[in-house]
């Protein structure tokens, strides 16, 4: 993790110092609407890289949703839902490709060659899988959720990207995709490297509590959508957990409800947590959601205000759709050209 880290630190400097050598690979699953775990964890520095001058995909991974669901419930609803989001918050298509997995059959294909890479002792062990696993929705595991990492390698490979934002419980993931480009390479490259080996930016996203005071999450009914409206906002923070200490103070080990608030305004508000916390003192939970609401509200207005915007015109949205498809799949198809030469498979 360490290693990890300090790598992070190197690949922002060589960001700003050349943002156009780097191709990014990222996305969300569509299964229901992003909220402000997503947006302070991964949303907003997707931005911050596109304005920098970075490549972006970004993946809605359609088929990715049956890894631990029996069926895709509400999926064109839902995709429809991310890319209004995604463009509400400033990802702009003309500098990123936006696109759904389903519409680029290329990376099916190329998750074929890619299984031949592994072994299954390797999935087997893969301790992501574990946790999805064990968490699965579903009676009894199937097999895409066996071979998800594999999946997300295609994803990445069959653009070429050369870096990928995660967080440290994605670290695996990214770890098998390089071993499957280094494998791929070293067994078909003749000496010419046919992948690069993608490297992970870690994010130094904050972690931000459900109302509930668990791990914010679209399934769990504890998350402020970045779609809810103003009331429905003020509604869930006035709901939130907290605990029976007057005085509000910054203390995420021993006050995790409490900081997860307090840290919720100081993100919104561009301030330390500490000075949040100090200016509400002993006015109590009650001042502090007040405080939270009105700098949520506040900072989210203009984003809902483009959200509202782009919704009038849902043919706009598959419009982004329709040409982020055709931007990925002309990159794809020649990814695959390219491996089925090297695999003396180019008939």
């Amino acid at each position: 993790m360490s290693a990890a880290q300090a790598r992070s630190a190197v690949l922002e400097e060589l960001i700003l110092k050349d943002p156009g050598r780097f191709r990014v690979l990222t996305g969300d699953r569509p299964t229901g609407r992003l909220h402000l775990g997503h947006y302070f964890g991964t949303l907003h520095n997707r931005v911050r890289l596109q304005n920098l001058g970075v490549e972006m995909f970004v993946i809605i991974p359609d088929y990715q949703v049956l890894t631990d669901r029996d069926v895709a419930d509400n999926l064109t609803e839902y995709v429809e839902e991310l890319v209004l989001d995604y463009l509400a918050i400033g990802i702009d298509p003309a500098r990123s490709t936006i696109f759904t997995h389903s519409a680029v059959p290329a990376l099916n294909q190329l998750m074929l060659p890619f299984l031949s890479l592994v072994s299954v002792s390797e999935l087997n062990r893969n301790p992501t899988v574990k946790d999805e696993i064990a968490h699965s929705r579903q009676s009894s595991v199937n097999g895409l959720m066996f071979t998800y990492p594999v999946h997300q390698a295609a994803d990445i490979l069959s653009c070429k990207a050369n870096l990928v934002p995660v967080g440290q419980d994605q670290l695996p993931h990214l770890e098998l995709t390089r071993t499957v480009a280094r494998r791929f390479n070293d067994r078909y490259g003749d000496g010419t490297a046919v992948f690069p080996q993608p490297e992970a930016l870690l994010s130094n996203a904050p972690l931000l509590l459900g109302t509930d005071g668990t791990k914010m999450s679209k399934s769990r009914g504890n998350a402020i959508a970045l779609s809810a409206d103003a009331d429905a906002t003020a509604r869930l923070i006035r709901g939130a957990k907290t605990d029976a200490e007057r005085h509000i103070t910054y203390d995420p080990v021993a006050r995790p409800e409490v900081s997860s608030l307090v840290l919720l305004a100081a993100l919104c508000l561009d301030h330390s947590p500490l000075r949040v916390a100090e200016e509400i003192g002993s006015a109590g939970a009650a001042a502090l959601k007040r405080t939270v609401t009105e700098a949520v509200n506040e900072y989210l207005a203009p984003i809902r205000a483009r959200r509202a915007e782009y919704a009038r015109d849902r043919a706009h949205l598959r419009k982004v759709l329709r040409e982020g498809n055709e931007r990925t799949r002309a990159v794809a198809d020649a990814t695959l050209a390219e491996v089925r030469a090297a695999m003396n498979s180019h008939y």
